[in-house]
């Protein structure tokens, strides 16, 4: 029982850090998205020891796995299209007025 509380502690924290992370002033976009997926990992793992804590079925964090892959791929994709157009990943090199 002390250990599932210190597993819900520990995923609020890192939950914490990653949102000290993304809020703070980076310049690369790869930065921003791994501190992203670091807050859906922590997300992940409190999820999974609540619904085995409550003795609910486990469905729930195979669909929240798959949206999280899917929040990824659409990340890295964006990367990617950024560094084809910009030629790097830095925010201050590209403008929203421009198409």
């Amino acid at each position: 029982m002390a250990n599932l509380f210190l597993m819900f502690y520990l995923s609020m924290i890192m939950f914490l850090f990653g949102c000290m992370v993304f809020v703070s002033n980076r310049k690369h976009l790869l930065s921003v998205l791994l501190s992203l997926e670091f807050m859906v990992l922590s997300l992940f793992i409190f999820f999974f020891f609540y619904l085995n804590f409550m003795k609910f079925e486990s469905y729930f964090s195979m669909f929240f796995l798959t949206f999280c892959v899917c929040e990824g791929v659409l990340g890295l994709s964006i990367l990617v299209s950024m560094i084809r157009t910009h030629g790097n990943d830095y925010f201050q090199s590209f403008s929203v007025l421009q198409c």
